[in-house]
């Protein structure tokens, strides 16, 4: 059996040998301008989720922030009946913001199928090849897909949160 070479696997993957007749530049041209716009929606898309992004990464170290401004400065005592407020609006912006990961990954993986299947319509097919290349996200070395690594964050402010709220609440008072 022999061995296929890489570079010829990846041609495999990139060009698309079916659209290679030039009666039907039109036509690709066409399909082109139809795949330009959805790699640049999807790339505004992944714009707006490094903004959101950066709007609850300030939001939580905002909020953590406070916290600890209030006990160490020894104000708590003063808004002891508030200081649960602030963890727990923390667990649900946590909360809130892993969902949103998850609706963007979600949007994204949708807006890359239809773009690599629009790839079978021009003369060659790069995010295909990409996705060739990097082994599909299956070989960590190579490609760790983005969302599963910041969807980890939220995640470990919710146990912050979480934790802080277990060490404000009077738990004495209760029992």
């Amino acid at each position: 059996m022999e061995k296929i070479n890489e570079n010829e696997k990846l041609e495999e993957y990139l060009i698309n040998c079916d659209y290679k007749d030039e009666k039907k530049a039109e036509y690709i041209k066409n399909i082109f301008e139809q795949y330009r716009l959805c790699v640049e929606m999807a790339d505004k898309i992944s714009e707006r989720r490094q903004t959101a992004n950066s709007f609850y990464l300030s939001l939580c170290t905002a909020l953590i922030s406070v916290l600890g401004y209030l006990l160490i400065e020894k104000k708590a005592e003063f808004y002891s009946n508030l200081l649960w407020l602030p963890p727990v609006f923390g667990l649900f912006i946590s909360y809130t913001w892993y969902r949103l990961i998850l609706s963007f990954r979600g949007l994204n993986n949708g807006k890359f199928k239809v773009i690599r299947s629009i790839e079978y319509l021009l003369p060659i097919k790069p995010y295909n090849a990409e996705e060739f290349v990097v082994g599909a996200g299956k070989n960590k070395k190579l490609y760790h897909p983005f969302t599963t690594i910041e969807a980890v964050l939220p995640w470990m402010f919710f146990i912050a949160f979480f934790i802080i709220l277990l060490s404000i609440v009077p738990w004495k008072d209760f029992l």
